[in-house]
Protein backbone atom coordinates (compact mmCIF):
# COMPACT_ATOMS: atom_id res chain seq x y z
CA UNK A 1 0.00 0.00 0.00
CA UNK A 2 2.90 2.37 0.74
CA UNK A 3 4.28 1.87 -2.77
CA UNK A 4 0.89 2.62 -4.32
CA UNK A 5 0.55 5.75 -2.20
CA UNK A 6 3.98 6.95 -3.32
CA UNK A 7 3.03 6.42 -6.97
CA UNK A 8 -0.20 8.36 -6.48
CA UNK A 9 1.72 11.24 -4.91
CA UNK A 10 4.17 11.17 -7.85
CA UNK A 11 1.44 11.52 -10.44
CA UNK A 12 -0.37 14.24 -8.47
CA UNK A 13 2.86 16.22 -8.14
CA UNK A 14 3.11 16.36 -11.94
CA UNK A 15 -0.43 17.60 -12.45
CA UNK A 16 -2.27 20.60 -11.10
CA UNK A 17 -5.51 20.46 -13.10
CA UNK A 18 -8.65 19.32 -11.27
CA UNK A 19 -11.70 17.56 -12.59
CA UNK A 20 -9.90 14.90 -14.66
CA UNK A 21 -8.69 11.40 -13.88
CA UNK A 22 -5.28 12.81 -14.59
CA UNK A 23 -4.75 16.53 -15.07
CA UNK A 24 -3.16 17.88 -18.22
CA UNK A 25 -1.48 21.28 -18.31
CA UNK A 26 -3.05 24.03 -20.36
CA UNK A 27 -2.30 23.64 -24.05
CA UNK A 28 -2.23 19.83 -24.01
CA UNK A 29 -5.61 19.46 -25.68
CA UNK A 30 -4.09 18.96 -29.11
CA UNK A 31 -4.40 22.60 -30.11
CA UNK A 32 -2.97 25.54 -28.19
CA UNK A 33 0.58 25.20 -27.02
CA UNK A 34 1.45 22.25 -29.24
CA UNK A 35 4.36 24.03 -30.86
CA UNK A 36 6.05 24.68 -27.52
CA UNK A 37 5.67 21.16 -26.13
CA UNK A 38 8.39 18.54 -26.10
CA UNK A 39 11.82 17.96 -24.56
CA UNK A 40 14.38 20.69 -25.18
CA UNK A 41 17.35 20.17 -27.48
CA UNK A 42 19.75 20.78 -24.59
CA UNK A 43 18.14 18.04 -22.50
CA UNK A 44 18.26 15.60 -25.39
CA UNK A 45 21.95 16.40 -25.98
CA UNK A 46 22.63 15.27 -22.41
CA UNK A 47 20.19 12.39 -22.50
CA UNK A 48 21.30 10.86 -25.79
CA UNK A 49 24.84 9.75 -24.82
CA UNK A 50 23.49 8.26 -21.59
CA UNK A 51 20.87 6.29 -23.50
CA UNK A 52 23.39 4.99 -26.03
CA UNK A 53 25.67 3.79 -23.23
CA UNK A 54 22.85 2.14 -21.31
CA UNK A 55 21.45 0.49 -24.46
CA UNK A 56 24.84 -0.99 -25.33
CA UNK A 57 25.34 -2.18 -21.77
CA UNK A 58 21.85 -3.66 -21.70
CA UNK A 59 22.32 -5.55 -24.95
CA UNK A 60 25.59 -7.05 -23.69
CA UNK A 61 24.36 -7.97 -20.20
CA UNK A 62 21.05 -9.34 -21.46
CA UNK A 63 22.57 -11.45 -24.24
CA UNK A 64 22.36 -14.70 -22.20
CA UNK A 65 18.76 -13.84 -21.22
CA UNK A 66 17.93 -13.15 -24.86
CA UNK A 67 19.27 -16.57 -25.86
CA UNK A 68 17.05 -18.29 -23.29
CA UNK A 69 14.01 -16.22 -24.33
CA UNK A 70 14.60 -17.03 -28.01
CA UNK A 71 14.74 -20.75 -27.22
CA UNK A 72 11.54 -20.63 -25.14
CA UNK A 73 9.67 -18.73 -27.85
CA UNK A 74 10.76 -21.21 -30.51
CA UNK A 75 10.11 -24.37 -28.50
CA UNK A 76 6.66 -23.10 -27.46
CA UNK A 77 5.10 -23.61 -30.89
CA UNK A 78 8.08 -23.93 -33.27
CA UNK A 79 7.15 -20.56 -34.74
CA UNK A 80 9.31 -17.52 -35.53
CA UNK A 81 11.33 -16.11 -32.63
CA UNK A 82 11.01 -12.48 -33.64
CA UNK A 83 8.22 -10.31 -34.95
CA UNK A 84 8.92 -7.32 -37.20
CA UNK A 85 6.59 -4.36 -36.96
CA UNK A 86 6.23 -0.81 -38.23
CA UNK A 87 5.57 1.73 -35.50
CA UNK A 88 4.82 5.45 -35.46
CA UNK A 89 7.76 7.51 -34.24
CA UNK A 90 8.49 11.14 -33.50
CA UNK A 91 6.54 13.58 -35.69
CA UNK A 92 4.58 10.59 -37.03
CA UNK A 93 7.55 9.18 -38.97
CA UNK A 94 7.31 5.36 -39.21
CA UNK A 95 10.17 3.12 -38.14
CA UNK A 96 10.79 -0.62 -37.80
CA UNK A 97 11.02 -2.53 -34.51
CA UNK A 98 11.95 -6.11 -33.65
CA UNK A 99 10.41 -7.82 -30.64
CA UNK A 100 10.38 -11.33 -29.29
CA UNK A 101 7.15 -12.88 -30.53
CA UNK A 102 4.50 -13.16 -27.84
CA UNK A 103 1.46 -13.87 -30.01
CA UNK A 104 0.32 -16.83 -32.05
CA UNK A 105 2.08 -17.08 -35.38
CA UNK A 106 -1.18 -17.29 -37.37
CA UNK A 107 -2.50 -13.89 -36.20
CA UNK A 108 -3.40 -11.93 -39.38
CA UNK A 109 -0.78 -9.32 -40.18
CA UNK A 110 -3.42 -6.71 -40.97
CA UNK A 111 -4.76 -6.48 -37.39
CA UNK A 112 -3.62 -3.19 -35.80
CA UNK A 113 -4.88 -3.61 -32.25
CA UNK A 114 -2.87 -3.48 -29.04
CA UNK A 115 -3.10 -6.68 -27.04
CA UNK A 116 -5.36 -6.56 -24.00
CA UNK A 117 -4.65 -8.15 -20.61
CA UNK A 118 -6.56 -11.38 -21.35
CA UNK A 119 -5.97 -11.39 -25.11
CA UNK A 120 -6.38 -14.92 -26.50
CA UNK A 121 -3.77 -14.25 -29.17
CA UNK A 122 -0.96 -14.25 -26.57
CA UNK A 123 0.99 -17.49 -26.17
CA UNK A 124 1.77 -19.00 -22.72
CA UNK A 125 5.43 -17.98 -23.06
CA UNK A 126 4.31 -14.61 -24.37
CA UNK A 127 2.37 -13.91 -21.17
CA UNK A 128 5.55 -14.33 -19.13
CA UNK A 129 7.55 -12.15 -21.52
CA UNK A 130 4.92 -9.41 -21.46
CA UNK A 131 4.61 -9.51 -17.68
CA UNK A 132 8.36 -8.97 -17.34
CA UNK A 133 8.89 -6.81 -20.48
CA UNK A 134 11.52 -9.26 -21.73
CA UNK A 135 9.88 -9.22 -25.17
CA UNK A 136 11.15 -5.67 -25.61
CA UNK A 137 14.87 -6.41 -25.21
CA UNK A 138 15.50 -6.17 -29.01
CA UNK A 139 14.10 -2.64 -28.97
CA UNK A 140 17.32 -1.53 -27.31
CA UNK A 141 18.58 -1.53 -30.92
CA UNK A 142 15.99 1.14 -31.69
CA UNK A 143 17.32 3.20 -28.79
CA UNK A 144 20.81 2.92 -30.29
CA UNK A 145 19.50 4.05 -33.67
CA UNK A 146 17.69 7.01 -32.13
CA UNK A 147 14.22 5.83 -33.15
CA UNK A 148 13.24 5.43 -29.50
CA UNK A 149 14.20 6.59 -26.03
CA UNK A 150 14.12 4.69 -22.78
CA UNK A 151 11.23 6.89 -21.65
CA UNK A 152 8.48 8.32 -23.81
CA UNK A 153 4.98 7.63 -25.14
CA UNK A 154 4.27 4.11 -26.35
CA UNK A 155 5.15 3.54 -30.02
CA UNK A 156 1.80 3.08 -31.75
CA UNK A 157 0.98 0.77 -34.62
CA UNK A 158 -0.07 2.63 -37.79
CA UNK A 159 -3.86 3.05 -37.90
CA UNK A 160 -4.14 1.29 -34.55
CA UNK A 161 -7.63 0.21 -33.52
CA UNK A 162 -9.11 1.44 -30.25
CA UNK A 163 -9.25 -1.33 -27.64
CA UNK A 164 -11.98 0.34 -25.56
CA UNK A 165 -15.29 -0.27 -27.35
CA UNK A 166 -16.87 2.62 -25.43
CA UNK A 167 -14.43 5.14 -26.91
CA UNK A 168 -14.47 4.44 -30.64
CA UNK A 169 -15.92 7.74 -31.70
CA UNK A 170 -12.54 8.64 -33.20
CA UNK A 171 -12.24 6.71 -36.45
CA UNK A 172 -8.60 7.72 -36.91
CA UNK A 173 -6.12 7.55 -34.06
CA UNK A 174 -4.64 10.81 -35.30
CA UNK A 175 -7.92 12.52 -34.36
CA UNK A 176 -7.70 11.55 -30.69
CA UNK A 177 -7.01 14.64 -28.52
CA UNK A 178 -3.33 15.03 -27.58
CA UNK A 179 -2.09 12.82 -30.43
CA UNK A 180 -0.20 15.73 -31.96
CA UNK A 181 1.35 16.49 -28.59
CA UNK A 182 2.54 12.96 -27.87
CA UNK A 183 4.35 12.54 -31.21
CA UNK A 184 6.60 15.49 -30.37
CA UNK A 185 8.59 13.10 -28.19
CA UNK A 186 10.41 9.96 -29.24
CA UNK A 187 8.54 6.77 -28.32
CA UNK A 188 9.84 5.05 -25.22
CA UNK A 189 10.39 1.56 -23.85
CA UNK A 190 8.51 2.84 -20.82
CA UNK A 191 6.72 6.03 -19.93
CA UNK A 192 4.19 7.80 -17.76
CA UNK A 193 1.18 6.07 -19.35
CA UNK A 194 2.92 2.69 -19.41
CA UNK A 195 3.66 2.86 -15.68
CA UNK A 196 0.61 4.61 -14.26
CA UNK A 197 -2.30 3.95 -16.62
CA UNK A 198 -4.25 0.67 -16.60
CA UNK A 199 -3.51 -1.17 -19.84
CA UNK A 200 -7.03 -1.35 -21.28
CA UNK A 201 -8.22 2.23 -20.86
CA UNK A 202 -9.05 4.27 -23.95
CA UNK A 203 -6.47 6.04 -26.10
CA UNK A 204 -8.09 9.35 -25.21
CA UNK A 205 -7.28 8.81 -21.54
CA UNK A 206 -3.80 7.38 -22.19
CA UNK A 207 -2.89 10.27 -24.44
CA UNK A 208 -3.51 12.61 -21.50
CA UNK A 209 -0.71 10.86 -19.65
CA UNK A 210 1.50 11.12 -22.74
CA UNK A 211 0.81 14.83 -23.12
CA UNK A 212 1.57 15.36 -19.45
CA UNK A 213 4.92 13.59 -19.87
CA UNK A 214 5.82 15.71 -22.90
CA UNK A 215 5.11 18.86 -20.88
CA UNK A 216 6.98 17.71 -17.78
CA UNK A 217 9.83 15.75 -19.40
CA UNK A 218 13.09 15.90 -17.45
CA UNK A 219 16.03 13.68 -16.60
CA UNK A 220 14.78 13.28 -13.04
CA UNK A 221 11.32 12.20 -14.21
CA UNK A 222 12.90 9.76 -16.67
CA UNK A 223 15.03 8.26 -13.93
CA UNK A 224 12.01 7.85 -11.66
CA UNK A 225 10.02 6.10 -14.39
CA UNK A 226 12.95 3.83 -15.26
CA UNK A 227 13.34 2.76 -11.62
CA UNK A 228 9.60 2.08 -11.34
CA UNK A 229 9.67 0.14 -14.61
CA UNK A 230 12.54 -2.05 -13.43
CA UNK A 231 10.59 -2.84 -10.27
CA UNK A 232 7.47 -3.70 -12.27
CA UNK A 233 9.49 -5.92 -14.63
CA UNK A 234 11.29 -7.78 -11.86
CA UNK A 235 8.01 -8.46 -10.07
CA UNK A 236 6.18 -9.37 -13.29
CA UNK A 237 3.43 -6.82 -12.69
CA UNK A 238 3.11 -5.18 -16.12
CA UNK A 239 -0.37 -6.64 -16.81
CA UNK A 240 -1.56 -5.31 -13.44
CA UNK A 241 0.22 -1.97 -13.35
CA UNK A 242 -1.62 1.32 -13.15
CA UNK A 243 -3.23 3.16 -10.31
CA UNK A 244 -4.55 1.09 -7.42
CA UNK A 245 -8.14 -0.14 -7.59
CA UNK A 246 -9.08 1.61 -4.35
CA UNK A 247 -8.44 4.98 -6.01
CA UNK A 248 -10.32 4.20 -9.21
CA UNK A 249 -13.42 3.03 -7.34
CA UNK A 250 -13.44 5.80 -4.76
CA UNK A 251 -14.10 8.64 -7.18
Amino acid sequence: MAANTDKEMDIRSLSSTRGEEIGVPAGCDGSAGAAEAGPSGAEYAIKRPIEVGLALLGLILLLPVSAVVAFLVWIGDRGPVFVHQVRVGRYGVPFHVIKFRTMQDHVPAGIHRQATVNDRRITPVGRILRATALDEIPQLLNVLRGDMSFVGPRALLPQEIEVDARSRRYHNIEDVPNYKIRILARPGLTGLAQVYAPRDISRQRKFKYDALYVRRASLSLDLRLIVLSIFISVTGRWPRRGRPEWHRTSR
